[in-house]
C-alpha cells in the first residue's frame, strides 16, 4: 500500500521533527536520536508535578501531540506500536522531574509496563519522588487477566493535566488519576484493518462485517459482527458498556481510530445522542483524533462517571491543538428560515393521471440510482444516481401536496420542491426548469412548449447547449422528437445520450475538469438518466 513515507526507520524521527516545527516553539525534543525519541515542553520549570506518558508510535496525536500547558510535561515515543525504551523513558523522566516529582501515566501492555516501570525504578535510585498509574480501560475482552490501556487513557492525562498545572502534590494527583482509571471505560470497533508502515495489510474483517472489540496496535477484537449502519454501530458498543456504567451522569469521549471521515464521525455523534445510554451522557470530548490506530477505518467510545470535580478538571484551558475540549451534549439548535424564505405551500388538487406521471418518473430514476453512481465514478465522483434518486424519492413523498390539477402550480411546485431537496448544481438547474416552464404554461404554452422553454432557460443561465456533454445532449433532442410520440422522444434521447461517448471534452459541469481518456467511452451520466427516464416512459 502507498503510503507518504520515506523510509521505515526514519519515519518516526522525522514525524516528530515535523510535529516541532509546527507547535510554534512550544515543543522541543531530547537529542539522543533514533533510539531516544522524547518530546517535551519548552516552558517547563519543575517547580510542579510533571506528568510522562508514552509509548509505541502510530497513535497520534497521542501521545507527542498533548504536551503542553494542562497536560503531559513530556511524551517518550517508541518505534510504530513498540514500546520505548528504558533508556528513552528515564531520559524523559530525567529531563522534566524536580522536586515535586513525576507521574508515570502508562497503558496496560507488557512492554509499556516493564519499560516505564523499570525506569521509574532507576529515577527513584537518583532520588526522585516517581509514582506510576497503569491504565486499562478497555472492557472488549472480559476474560482478559489485564484489560488494556486504550483511548480512555485521555481522561487521565487531562485531568492528572489539569490538577498538576494548578500546583498539587504527587499523591493528590496519583490519587485522582487512579480514580479515573477505576471508572473509565472503552470498547472500539472498525471496519477494517490498519496498515503498519512497510508491511502488507491484513485483510481480516470480511465484507459486510466489523470487528467489536480490536486493540489499537489492530490486534483482532472479541468478535466479528453484522455491519448494518452507523445506528446499529453505536447501539451494539453502547450495549457493551452499559452493564459498566453505573449510575448517573458521564463524559462520552468519541475517539477516531484514524481514517473515519469527519463526516462519519459527527454522524456518529448524533447517533450516540439518540442511544440508550444518551441520557447519562452530559458531555463529550470530539469526535476526533485523539487515540488512533494508524489508519484504522474505526471508532471507539469511552466513558467515565462525571462530577463536578472531573467537570472542571476536563473543561480547564490546554495549550495542545489536539485536545478538541470537553462541551455540553446539548440539544439541536433549529431557527427559523429569514423571511422570504419559507417555502410557500401550494393548494394540493387531485388528478390521477398527472400524480401516476410523476410517480412513474420517480421510480425510474430511483431504479437506476446504482447504474448512474457507477457510471458517474468513471468520470466524476459517482453520485449522480444519488443525486437524481434522492430528488426523486421528496418528490414521491410530496405528491398528495402537490397542485396536480394546475399544470402552471405544478411546474413551481415541483421547481420550488426540487430546489429545497436536490443538492447541487443539478438540483438548481432542474428548479429553473421547472420554474421556467410554469411561467410559459401561464403565458399559455401548452406542456410540451412548457418543457421547451424550461430548456431554453437552463441553457441560457447555465451555459450549456448540445455538445457539452450534459444531460442537454439528451434533454433537447428528447424535447424536440415529443411531438411525434414518448417512443420518438426515447430514441433520441437514447441517441444524444449515446453521443456523449464520443465527446472528450465537456464544455461544461464537472467533467470539465477531466482528461480526454477519462472521459471518451462513457456516456454523461446526467444524459444517460433523461434517455433511462424517457426508455421506461416509453414503455408505459
Amino acid at each position: 500500500m502507498k503510503q507518504f513515507m520515506n523510509d521505515r526507520e526514519t519515519l518516526v524521527t522525522e514525524a516528530i521533527d515535523g510535529l516541532l516545527r509546527t507547535a510554534g516553539g512550544r515543543l522541543a525534543r531530547l537529542d539522543g536520536y533514533p533510539h531516544i525519541k522524547v518530546v517535551v515542553r519548552t516552558d517547563w520549570d519543575r517547580g510542579k508535578v510533571a506528568l510522562v506518558s508514552g509509548g509505541g508510535s502510530g497513535h497520534e496525536p497521542s501521545h507527542a501531540g498533548f504536551v503542553g500547558q494542562g497536560m503531559l510535561t513530556a511524551a517518550v515515543c517508541g518505534d510504530v506500536f513498540a514500546s520505548p525504551s528504558v533508556d528513552a523513558v528515564l531520559a524523559g523522566i530525567l529531563a522534566v522531574t524536580g522536586k515535586a516529582g513525576c507521574l508515570l501515566i502508562v497503558k496496560n501492555y507488557t512492554g509499556d509496563r516493564l519499560n516505564f516501570g523499570l525506569a521509574a525504578e532507576r529515577a527513584r535510585a537518583f532520588g526522585l519522588k516517581v509514582a506510576m498509574v497503569i491504565v486499562d480501560d478497555d472492557v472488549a475482552l472480559p476474560d482478559l487477566p489485564q484489560a488494556r490501556g486504550v483511548a480512555g487513557t485521555l481522561f487521565v492525562h487531562k485531568i492528572a493535566g489539569a490538577l498538576a498545572e494548578a500546583g498539587a502534590d504527587l499523591d493528590t494527583i496519583a490519587a485522582a488519576a487512579q480514580g479515573v482509571i477505576k471508572g473509565a471505560i472503552s470498547i472500539g470497533m472498525s471496519l477494517d484493518t490498519c496498515t503498519v508502515p512497510g508491511s502488507p495489510k491484513e485483510d481480516r474483517i470480511g465484507q459486510g462485517k466489523a470487528e467489536l472489540g480490536l486493540g489499537i496496535h489492530g490486534e483482532a477484537g472479541v468478535e466479528q459482527v453484522d455491519f448494518s449502519g452507523a445506528r446499529a454501530a453505536i447501539q451494539m458498543v453502547a450495549a457493551r458498556l452499559s452493564p459498566h456504567m453505573g449510575k448517573g451522569d458521564h463524559v462520552a469521549l468519541l475517539n477516531n481510530l484514524g481514517s473515519t471521515t469527519p463526516l462519519e464521525m459527527s454522524l456518529l455523534a448524533e447517533e450516540l445522542a439518540r442511544s440508550p445510554i444518551a441520557g447519562q451522557i452530559k458531555a463529550l470530548i470530539g469526535p476526533a483524533p485523539l487515540m488512533t490506530s494508524l489508519d484504522m477505518h474505526g471508532f471507539s467510545l469511552s466513558l467515565l462517571p462525571l462530577d463536578e470535580d472531573r467537570a472542571r478538571l476536563l473543561a480547564a484551558p490546554v495549550a495542545p491543538h489536539a485536545w478538541p475540549g470537553c462541551l455540553p451534549l446539548g440539544p439541536v439548535a433549529v431557527r427559523p428560515l429569514p423571511d422570504g424564505l419559507a417555502p410557500i405551500q401550494p393548494v394540493p388538487s387531485a388528478h390521477p393521471a398527472r400524480r401516476a406521471l410523476i410517480a412513474r418518473c420517480c421510480a425510474a430514476l430511483i431504479a437506476v440510482e446504482k447504474d448512474l453512481n457507477a457510471l458517474d465514478a468513471k468520470s466524476g465522483d459517482g453520485d449522480t444516481g444519488s443525486t437524481l434518486a434522492g430528488a426523486a424519492r421528496a418528490l414521491q413523498a410530496a405528491l398528495d401536496r402537490l397542485p396536480l390539477a394546475d399544470p402552471t402550480q405544478l411546474y413551481r411546485a415541483i421547481g420550488m420542491e426540487l430546489a429545497q431537496t436536490m443538492g447541487g448544481s443539478s438540483g438548481v438547474l432542474l428548479a429553473i426548469f421547472f420554474a421556467a416552464a410554469g411561467d410559459a404554461s401561464a403565458g399559455g404554452k401548452d406542456w410540451i412548449g412548457a418543457l421547451s422553454a424550461g430548456l431554453d432557460r437552463v441553457m441560457q443561465v447555465g451555459g450549456a447547449a448540445p455538445g457539452h456533454r450534459t444531460m442537454i445532449d439528451a434533454l433537447a433532442p428528447a424535447l424536440a422528437a415529443l411531438p411525434q410520440g414518448v417512443g420518438a422522444a426515447a430514441a433520441a434521447a437514447r441517441a444524444g445520450a449515446d453521443s456523449t461517448a464520443a465527446m472528450t471534452r465537456a464544455r461544461a459541469g464537472r467533467a470539465t475538469y477531466l482528461s480526454a481518456d477519462k472521459l471518451k467511452g462513457f456516456n454523461d451520466p446526467g444524459a444517460e438518466g433523461v434517455a433511462r427516464l424517457f426508455e421506461d416512459l416509453a414503455k408505459a
